[in-house]
């Protein structure tokens, strides 16, 4: 290629580039080069053509081949200097610094724009690789370029300007250079500007001066920019403030640096460098507050300054504030302690290390180094001083106190030296104790020498408070030591403590409230206890609650601070936290006798009376003669006592009298009145309580006798009472006194009416009280107690002044407006005096006043009765819902007992409100209990409590009061209410069983009225004595007059007759009642029980047909509902005995007797609705308790029945309801029976599910439990022998199956006779049990005598059962099925569903046993098709749909019906668990045989969740072998 092709070439590849074809361009470069290797503008078309195709490397090489071919030329250097500044590799920065500075070499005498730009771009460069010398050479290098051009000052200013943003803050940590450079640059910014003074000016100047004050060696400089800055901006304090802070921390604070701080102080008076020049001024000065005070103000602006810091921690030290100068080296990271060289070499840093051991308690190392101090240094004031501090530490004082006279000869002017001399002195030998002068020169002396060593103000203050007994200079001197320390809590406190015993309170709440604004949480426990005490005196209590818990957060454990606390909860009416306050005090401080009475004190106003005895009694156990305790015991007694009265307990009344009089007789301080005065009160207190019942002991020193106790009747205990407040007004004269004395003379009046005394001590004594309250009156004439006392004993009968008691009524009400007692004793004075419309006018106010005041109440019960409301026994009920009165139970009972003896109004609804609604007889009845307890003289109270008795059925209680009533009319010259009481007594004596004091009870009373000749005849037929009975019922049928009188005496012949088995003549009897005018229910009842007791079902079925026609509805519900299911299961229609008890249910879901019936009688003729008849027992123990107990046995049996055991309810189940019942009915031998039977079923699913017994060996010990049970009840012989042979049969069965064969043979023999087949059976199944067990052949002739056991057994169904095993054992198949086919004949003739059901069940099983042993016979499979069919029609039996699957399983174990009935069986719910572990088993062999792993992965899964081992095991052995 010719020259001329060759430019060609480069023209085409210049126009391709051009064009932007970069391919076409190389091809032109390349044929370029196969003629011109080093032809410079191909090489330079290809790195442009290769940058464009994005091929760096190739463009890279390109250029770089290019610049070597000829360096000088600018196209390869532009090129590459393109191509670096597009990379992002960071290997190609080198490379750029090379282009760039050959480019600068290049156009530095060509072109000076592009050097510029070139020298911008390198600058940036340099810059960004933090390269801060070049970038100022550079910089510089540019500047000169563009001075020497001629560039304006504008443009030099920028472009300095622009530098100083190049280089860093950091420049100080660069070279020297580089910071000259860069200062050069400030300077020149500085001048250059234009606008002088400006912001922007100003500004720069700033960050000169600042950039100057980071270089220590610049000092001239930075001085002469400030002062320049200073001439150009004069009111700017910035130039000033850094100087201050340069002569700061340059650590040489000159007269210059003063006056600088001085000038800036003028200038801005809360600047901070400022602040800090004046803070060192004052520590100088030795004003060390004021420099503290300076510094800490500069530091919070300034908190970089180190050396601020160290002046402060410095001033700090000075002060003694030890931990604040820690602190403040911290902050200005200089070290507490730092020296050049080894601590070992510097004697004061050793003496230094000493004390360190003292702090820490290393007593021999401090002494090791005081050793080698005084030997190596004896001139060493420090050493001496630590062997001083030894000394005393050690308690040596005279040792010390030469140690620290020499320190002191040493350095004199040290005030620590002074100060442990002086605490030397303090605490020498007994002379120098007495004399503290010594102790008090060196106090003082180290004061003056260091007057903020707060701890020598603080010994200044013990002297002058315990020795000169200066108090006031005490206090300065305390509250100097405080000042100065303020941690130190022992001068606070006792400068607080001065201030309060000088009357000077508000001193002392000023430091208190000052400590405690500081004080931060567990902290100044002082302070916050003594702040407290402050405002508990001030009556503050909620601010003393705060401080006293601020006190405890400090000290948790201070039993006084918890006092204290209890005080203050305990004045603002807290009991109960105080109570705790005290009891945590007590706990604290066991020995703290104040504690415990604190706390007992508060239990007794809290009502607590128990609990504060027993503290009380705790404190008696310390201090035997504790007087508030001794009070406090008597106080609570009586306050029981009071208690105790108010619920008519009297007994416990008398008890606590005794005890209360012998607390207060053991106080011995005759001389308090108020002593006195609670001896009386508790000695009136008895008032109310029966004569008969009031002996209390009382110690003899109250009766004047040395020693011993003495024994006083009720009339003898008032008297007592009076002569105790009789002592208690010769100490003091009280109103309140004086009344109660008038109350105990008008209570001993009323004592001595009571038992008919003589009426001239009983004026007397009225007249005494009287006056005794005419007195108390006069004393207080606005007391409304006293005229209320005044009008009470005015109106009695044995004064009888109305006049008076209505005039004092009236001045109780003027006294107190809101005074319902006034007002009632007011209505009952109109009352007694017959005025009734005002009596019902003054109940009626007191009503409006406090309508629970109960005697308002009794007084309109007693208007309504006077007038004949019908509201009477309304209102008197509600006196008994309020509250306990006599007045008010008496005339309940009353009105109840009328109402009840009227048996005409029963249907009514009156009577169904007021008697059955409102529950009337219990209430009636707890009532009246109280009534006779505290009133034992009342007859006709004992009478109607013997009759509310009769009816709640409690006979032993009924025949008590009847007693009483009797005993009491004894001597009573009323024969007519002896007889009648008479008459009650036999009554109640026969309904208990004593029928010979009944029948002599009757015979003492003239046999003249029909009640008692029909009583006695009662009694005679209970005894035995018919013929005597049937006399007195003939006599006593001449005299009946009335049909219904005829026909229950006909009636009690009739059962008579029948008892003597004259079952005709009973009839007889019976049907003459039936054809009377009006037949009685209970005749009809008689009639249908004698068809029943003789299994006539005509009889009764006609009977019952002539009952259902004279009953109601609603009448005799249970036993009309008893009788019809009785007569029903005569008849055979066991569904219509549960039918009929169903509906009676129905109709009275709220009757218990009812449900527990039908609980009762499903199990005995509708077992198949057993869980019907669980529910019902459930529910009828739910609503009542009384027939719960017997429905639990019930419920129990149907739970039996259903099979239900804990494995699938642990709550609900047999065992859990029977032992309930065992619980509330132990004396029941049919529940130990049902508890047997619920055992062994236990036993038999645990046997079945193969795991652990729970319940062993309890068979021998049930049987003697049920025996000895039903030797204890009164039961009928035929009951006894069944349930005894029951519990027999069921603990052999369950020795038999237990394995205790030869117990079980043993326990056969003992009790087997002819009489009791089934226990003969018994003994021969646990005979065979063994042979059974060898599977040997049976011989003809056992089998034979089997047979015949049988059959003389031949009417149960369980003994053809045990037949059929035999035969099956001996595997003939047939003799079985037939054995099978006769049980299940057996019981379809006895109507037994259970034994049909298990008939069917047991024939299933055995044909398929004999199908699984795959005999070729249709005979078996239809029969187990049969028999489960039949099952199923009689009861959803789970086993039976097993059965049926196990039997599809034997014909078709492959079959998708196979699998359909055994999943059935094993996911639907409502199977037993061990029946669907048998379905699982067999399911899970037939899907391992159709290889279906899927439904395999689901069964197995399932049985883990329900614990199916036996499946699971299975499983491992059917994968082993797949």
């Amino acid at each position: 290629m010719s020259n001329k092709e060759v430019k060609a070439a480069l023209k085409s590849a210049r126009d391709a580039i051009r064009n932007k074809e970069y391919k076409e361009a190389l091809k032109h470069c390349k044929a370029v080069l196969k003629q011109e290797k080093n032809n410079y503008n191909a090489w330079v078309f290809i790195g442009l053509a290769a940058t464009e195709l994005e091929q760096p490397d190739q463009a890279q090489s390109a250029y770089k081949k290019a610049a070597e071919l000829e360096p000088g030329q600018l196209l390869a250097w532009q090129g590459l200097a393109n191509l670096y500044e597009k990379s992002n590799q960071a290997d190609v920065k080198e490379n750029l610094f090379n282009v760039y500075q050959k480019l600068l070499e290049l156009y530095e005498s060509t072109d000076t724009q592009k050097w510029c730009e070139v020298c911008v771009k390198l600058v940036e460069l340099y810059h960004q690789e933090k390269k801060y010398l070049e970038v100022a050479r550079t910089w510089h290098k540019l500047i000169q370029i563009k001075q020497e051009e001629g560039a304006g000052n504008a443009e030099l200013h920028q472009l300095w300007k622009r530098l100083i943003q190049l280089l860093p803050d950091s420049t100080q940590n660069q070279d020297n250079e580089t910071q000259q450079l860069l200062l050069t640059s400030f300077e020149h910014a500085v001048n250059s500007a234009d606008m002088v003074p400006s912001e922007d000016h100003e500004k720069l100047y700033k960050n000169f001066i600042q950039c100057l004050s980071k270089f220590p060696h610049e000092t001239a400089r930075l001085k002469k920019a400030c002062d320049d800055m200073m001439v150009l901006y004069p009111t700017m304090s910035y130039p000033l403030e850094v100087r201050c802070l340069h002569f700061i921390q340059s650590g040489s604070f000159t007269e210059e640096a003063l006056r600088c701080c001085c000038r800036l102080m003028e200038m801005d008076s809360s600047s901070s460098p400022g602040l800090i020049g004046l803070g060192i001024k004052f520590l100088q000065e030795k004003k060390y507050e004021e420099a503290v005070k300076r510094l800490t103000e500069g530091l919070q602006q300034t908190s970089q300054c180190q050396a601020a810091w160290y002046y402060l921690a410095e001033a700090q030290m000075k002060m003694h504030k030890h931990k604040e100068a820690v602190i403040s080296c911290n902050r200005g990271n200089y070290p507490v302690a730092e020296r050049s060289g080894n601590i070992n070499n510097d004697p004061v840093l050793l003496a230094l290390k000493g004390q360190a051991y003292m702090n820490k308690g290393l007593i021999a190392q401090a002494s090791k180094v005081a050793q080698q101090l005084v030997l190596s240094h004896p001139h060493l004031a420090e050493a001496h001083a630590l062997e001083g501090l030894i000394y005393y530490t050690q308690k040596n004082y005279q040792q010390a106190e030469r140690s620290f006279q020499r320190a002191i000869e040493r350095k004199a002017e040290t005030a620590e030296y002074h100060h442990y001399l002086g605490l030397t002195y303090w605490f020498m030998g007994e002379e120098i104790r007495k004399d503290k002068t010594k102790a008090l020169t060196q106090f003082l002396k180290a004061a003056k020498l260091d007057s903020y060593m707060g701890s020598v103000f603080c010994y200044l203050g013990h002297y002058y408070r315990d020795v000169a007994g200066d108090k006031s200079r005490a206090r300065g001197c305390y509250k100097k030591a405080f000042e100065l320390d303020r941690t130190d809590g022992e001068a606070g406190a006792a400068a607080v403590d001065l201030s309060v015993e000088l009357g000077d309170t508000e001193t002392a709440l000023a430091i208190l409230t000052a400590v405690t604004e500081r004080a931060s949480a567990g902290t100044a426990k002082w302070a916050w206890l003594r702040r407290g005490l402050y405002y508990l005196r001030a009556s503050q209590h909620s601010q003393a609650v705060a401080d006293l818990q601020a006190a405890l957060r400090a000290d948790p454990k201070d039993s006084n601070c918890w006092e204290s606390l209890g005080e203050a909860y305990l004045s603002r009416g807290g009991y109960t936290t105080a109570l705790k306050s005290f009891m945590k005090a007590s706990e604290l401080n066991p020995e703290s006798i104040y504690s415990i009475y604190k706390a007992a004190s508060i239990e007794q106003i809290l009502g607590k009376y128990k609990d504060a005895i027993a503290e009380y009694q705790q404190i008696l156990k310390k201090s035997k003669e504790y007087v508030p305790a001794l009070k406090g015991l008597g106080e609570c007694y009586l306050m029981m006592a009071r208690a105790a009265l108010a619920d008519y307990l009297d007994g416990r009344v008398l008890d606590y009298v005794e005890q209360a009089l012998e607390y207060f007789t053991r106080l011995h301080r005759p001389d308090v009145s108020c002593l006195w005065k609670l001896l009386g009160d508790a000695c009136t207190i008895v008032h109310v309580i029966s004569s008969s019942r009031v002996n209390v002991k009382v110690l003899g020193s109250l009766l004047g006798q040395n020693k011993g106790k003495q024994m006083l009747k009720k009339s003898e205990l008032l008297s007592l009472g009076g002569r105790c407040y009789g002592r208690a007004l010769k100490l003091m004269s009280s109103p309140n006194t004086w009344c109660d004395l008038g109350i105990n003379y008008y209570r001993q009046a009323q004592h001595l009416t009571a038992a008919n005394s003589d009426t001239n001590e009983i004026s007397e004594l009225l007249e005494k009280s009287l006056q005794c309250l005419k007195k108390a009156v006069r004393l207080d004439s606005k007391n409304h107690l006293y005229w209320n006392a005044l009008g009470v004993v005015a109106c009695c009968s044995g004064v009888g002044n109305y006049a008076l008691a209505q005039h004092s009524f009236i001045k109780s009400v003027q006294a107190e407006q809101i005074n319902v007692v006034a007002w009632t004793n007011l209505g009952v004075l109109y009352l007694a005096t017959e005025n009734i419309q005002q009596a019902h006018e003054a109940f009626k106010v007191a009503q409006s006043l406090e309508p629970s005041y109960l005697m308002c109440w009794i007084g309109q019960a007693l208007i309504a009765e006077a007038v004949g409301s019908y509201e009477t026994m309304d209102l008197f009920r509600h006196t008994t819902e309020l509250s306990m009165h006599t007045e008010g139970a008496k005339g309940y009972a009353h009105w109840v007992c009328s109402t009840l003896q009227d048996k005409t109004n029963r249907e009514t609804e009156l009577y169904r409100y007021n008697i059955v609604q409102m529950n009337a007889i219990p209430a009636a009845h707890v009532v009246l209990s109280k009534y006779t307890e505290r009133i034992q003289n009342d007859v006709s109270a004992f009478t109607m409590l013997g009759y509310l008795n009769e009816h709640l059925q409690l006979t032993k209680q009924a025949t008590n009061a009847y007693q009483r009533a009797v005993s009491l009319l004894k001597n009573s010259e009323d024969k007519e209410k002896y007889n009648t009481s008479m008459q009650n007594y036999g009554r109640s004596l026969c309904a208990i069983g004593q029928y010979d004091k009944a029948i002599q009870a009757y015979m003492s009373t003239p046999l003249t009225e029909l009640d008692s000749i029909v009583g006695v005849a009662l009694a005679y037929f209970k005894k035995g004595l018919l013929q005597d009975s049937i006399k007195a019922y003939e006599t006593a049928l001449s005299l009946a007059e009335s049909e219904q009188d005829k026909a229950h005496i006909l009636t009690a012949l009739a059962i008579m007759e029948y008892k003597q088995n004259k079952v005709d003549a009973a009839k007889t009897l019976l049907f003459k009642c039936s054809l009377l005018k009006e037949p009685t229910i209970e005749s009809l009842h008689a009639l249908c029980a004698l068809g029943l007791a003789k299994q006539d079902a005509t009889l009764a079925t006609a009977a019952l047909k002539e009952l259902l026609k004279h009953t109601k509805s609603k009448d005799n519900i249970y036993e009309r509902c008893l009788i019809t299911s009785a007569v029903y299961a005569l008849q055979g229609r066991n569904v219509g005995v549960q039918r009929q008890a169903s509906k009676a249910v129905h109709s009275n879901p709220d009757d218990p007797a009812l449900w527990a019936l039908l609980s009762r009688l499903v199990p005995l003729y509708t077992p198949q609705n057993a869980k019907g008849g669980a529910v019902a027992g459930n529910v009828a123990h739910i609503l009542d308790l009384n027939h719960g107990k017997k429905a639990l046995l019930h419920s129990a049996v149907n739970q039996l029945a259903i099979g239900c055991h804990s494995a699938e309810d642990e709550r609900g189940n047999a065992l859990k309801d029977i032992q309930k019942a065992v619980h509330l009915f132990p004396d029941d031998p049919a529940t130990w029976a049902v508890l047997m039977g619920a055992c062994h079923a236990e036993n038999t699913v645990v046997y079945l599910n193969n795991t652990q017994p729970k319940k062993r060996n309890l068979e021998m010990t049930l049987v003697a439990t049920v025996s000895a049970k039903t030797k204890e009840k009164d039961l009928s012989a035929e009951y006894i022998q069944a349930l005894e042979v029951w519990s027999l049969c069921q603990a052999i069965t369950g020795l038999k199956e237990t394995g205790r064969i030869t117990e079980a043979e043993a326990l056969c023999t003992k009790v087997c006779c002819p009489n009791h087949p089934d226990l003969f059976l018994l003994l021969r199944q646990v005979q065979c049990k063994q042979l059974f067990q060898s599977h040997k052949e049976l011989p003809d002739a056992i089998l034979e005598e089997l047979h015949k056991t049988v059959m003389s057994n031949s009417t149960s169904v369980t003994a053809w059962h045990w037949l059929a095993k035999v035969y099956q054992s001996q595997r003939m198949m047939v003799a079985a099925e037939m054995c099978y086919r006769k049980s299940l004949q057996l019981a379809s003739q006895q109507g037994s569903w259970n034994g049909k059901l298990s008939s069917l069940l047991r024939l299933a099983m055995l044909a398929l046993e004999i199908c699984m042993a795959n005999i070729s016979n249709d005979h078996w499979p239809s029969l187990v098709q049969e028999a489960t069919t039949e099952a199923l029609k009689l009861f959803f039996c789970p086993l039976a749909v097993l059965l049926q699957a196990l039997l599809q399983y034997n014909r078709k174990m492959g079959a998708r019906e196979t699998r359909r009935m055994l999943e059935r069986v094993v996911y639907q719910p409502g199977y037993p668990e061990t029946i669907v572990s048998v379905a699982r088993w067999y399911l899970l062999r037939h899907l391992y045989a159709k290889d279906d792993y899927e439904l395999i992965d689901a069964l197995v899964a399932n049985a883990k969740a329900n614990g199916d081992t036996r499946s699971l095991e299975l499983d491992k052995k059917l994968s082993a072998s797949a």
